[in-house]
């Protein structure tokens, strides 16, 4: 694909030749050439991520990775693996709060943009760097974790028409591309327990998520380690269309300038759950990020660090009431932890 031609441009010319397209492969293609053409995060990209707002985010994640090692009996080597890493902040933040408690894992990085790379490069210099899991160590246990992750890779949507359920693709009208039903039955494709809906009702479903926690999961039961995977979406089954799309922190048309906006999803942690004990992995949990953040301690690090710097007191709770107010992150954002089988539980769980 010419990286110069604009994706607008390439996908009316392959819907004009081949018909539509599904909306995965039209979300897997604009998040690709989104994530490679630019650095989003920060106040002067597209989106803040939670690591960004507050060291305090990255810390506490640090601190219970090192609680389940030291009391899972500080198996060496040991590795931290982390998933879209962003801008490297989070592992910073981490890995400098795990060291003070004798955690100092070999770290990889699983990414794919050579933009971000760059700026990872600075913060972890470290690190090394992989395309998928494939090439992780295997032996020793693993240290997972995934920050807004999951809630970008492509999902995939069905459609309850006068015909029964059909795959929801991406096709060109006046110039505009517009979610329209295919033509293959697709029945077979949506559970039995969710087959019987209204005419209109949309469910996504996101095999590329699904496909990562299995891999996670039968990791940790191989190698050990335990795994965090944090991100925004719900913890029960629900239908609709969740995409969406931001552009310089405002949503967007997410069928607007694809490859020029953030494309994400809500996760369904709700069938995630049952993939890692599938594997004989063990689940702990699936909680509100609030409410984790605090049975770690937020609240008592953001006294600490105002205290030693009382001039940052007011941007230190306001970041932290971004991390855990319920009109916030708090409660749209979930923590969902997996520990091997002969792993303690974590925190906050």
């Amino acid at each position: 694909m010419d990286e110069t031609e604009s994706l607008t441009a390439v996908f009316q010319r392959l819907i004009g030749h081949m018909g539509p397209i599904s909306v995965a492969h039209y979300m897997a293609e604009a998040n690709a050439r989104y994530y490679n053409t630019r650095d989003p995060f920060g106040e002067g990209g597209d989106f803040i991520t939670a690591p960004e707002i507050s060291q305090m985010f990255g810390e506490l994640i640090g601190l219970w990775l090192a609680d389940v090692w030291i009391r899972a009996g500080r198996e060496e080597p040991i590795h931290y693996v982390e998933l879209g890493p962003g801008r490297g902040t989070l592992a910073r933040d981490a890995l400098n709060a795990a060291k003070r408690y004798g955690l100092t894992p070999k770290v990889h990085f699983v990414e794919t943009s050579t933009t971000l790379k760059d700026v990872q490069l600075v913060a972890v210099p470290e690190a090394q760097w992989h395309n998928d899991l494939s090439t992780i160590p295997a032996y020793g246990p693993v240290l997972f974790v995934a920050n807004e992750f999951l809630d970008a890779l492509p999902v995939r949507q069905m459609v309850m028409t006068e015909d029964g359920w059909r795959e929801r693709m991406i096709s060109v009208q006046d110039g505009r591309f517009i979610p329209v039903a295919g033509q293959m039955p697709m029945d077979a494709a949506v559970p039995e327990s969710r087959r019987v809906a209204p005419i209109g009702t949309i469910i996504e479903t996101c095999p590329a998520a699904a496909a990562t926690v299995y891999e996670v999961a039968g990791r940790l039961n191989e190698q050990g380690g335990a795994a965090l995977f944090i991100d925004y979406g719900s913890d029960a089954l629900r239908d609709g269309s969740t995409l969406q799309a931001v552009r310089a922190h405002r949503k967007v048309d997410p069928f607007a300038g694809p490859g020029e906006a953030d494309l994400t999803a809500h996760v369904d942690f709700a069938t995630l759950a049952p993939i890692v004990q599938s594997r004989g992995c063990r689940w702990l949990g699936t909680v509100p990020q609030g409410r984790w953040l605090r049975a770690l301690g937020i609240e008592a690090r953001a006294e600490a660090l105002s205290t030693f710097a009382p001039e940052h007191r007011g941007a230190l709770h306001a970041a932290m009431d971004r991390l855990i107010g319920e009109g916030q992150m708090g409660a749209l954002f979930k923590v969902f932890g997996m520990a091997a089988p002969t792993w303690p539980d974590g925190a906050g769980f």
